[in-house]
């Protein structure tokens, strides 16, 4: 298991139109670092994910920090030797730049729990959850519209190769003043000029369960598409931090 965080100066920012531009430079820097491709994208790629600290408006995201954290032992090592001057990525078409070459490196301590214990904490990218119902690609608007507990411990479980059991409560404060907190997250350009969506969910949560568990979740992160930049947590009691 292993997280870190990538920080760019003060007053710097990198920028972005999609989210497959953020992904495709984190995944050029864990390649860099001595990871297989096979070991990152595709289908049985080793489970990681990442945020993208900043803001997105319109047609412009600007990032200055990036999350990246995997709870695979495999890939632990190759975070660790993460060097931001590979997360780069420049793409023709569309003319975007993304370079965290300048950004600096820490480590993100897991958080102190008791065990077991209870964890508060925030989406620090948003949750993505495909409504099980829909016999097309659905994506979820509201976290009270799903079992969170049982679809957090499928995908859990299945990472960990063993049961996992964690309780996953949304904040209910946050729900009742904040009933629409989904936000629809442009992941890459189409051939035909558009843009791709999926819809994720931001809320402070609750987790509960064995601190096996709670670090899983830490470091895997909830839901799908994680290693597109989907289910990043971080504490509540922290923020987002800069």
């Amino acid at each position: 298991m292993k997280r870190i965080r990538l920080s760019l100066p003060r007053g710097q920012w990198a920028e972005f139109q999609h989210q497959d531009l953020v992904h495709d430079a984190v995944v050029n820097g864990l390649i860099a670092a001595g990871a297989a491709p096979e070991q990152v994208i595709g289908a049985g790629a080793e489970p990681w994910t990442f945020a993208a600290l900043g803001y997105h408006r319109a047609h412009e995201g600007r990032v200055h920090s990036l999350i990246i954290s995997t709870p695979s032992a495999a890939l632990a090592a190759t975070v660790s030797a993460l060097d931001p001057a590979a997360v780069r990525y420049a793409r023709a078409s569309t003319g975007e730049l993304l370079d965290f070459s300048a950004a600096s490196t820490s480590t993100e301590a897991p958080p102190v729990c008791d065990d077991p214990g209870a964890l508060g904490v925030l989406a620090l990218s948003p949750i993505a959850i495909s409504d099980p119902a829909s016999k097309k690609k659905r994506w979820l608007t509201q976290l009270d519209q799903v079992d969170l507990s049982a679809a957090a411990n499928a995908r859990l479980s299945k990472i960990a190769g063993r049961s996992v059991s964690l309780s996953v409560q949304p904040d209910s404060l946050f729900l009742r003043a904040n009933p629409r907190h989904s936000v629809l997250v442009s992941t890459k350009r189409l051939r035909n000029g558009r843009a791709a969506f999926v819809i994720g969910m931001q809320a402070p949560l609750v987790l509960a369960g064995s601190r096996e568990d709670l670090l899983l979740a830490w470091y895997a992160g909830l839901g799908e598409k994680t290693r597109n930049g989907f289910g990043c947590l971080g504490l509540a009691e922290q923020g987002v931090g800069r």
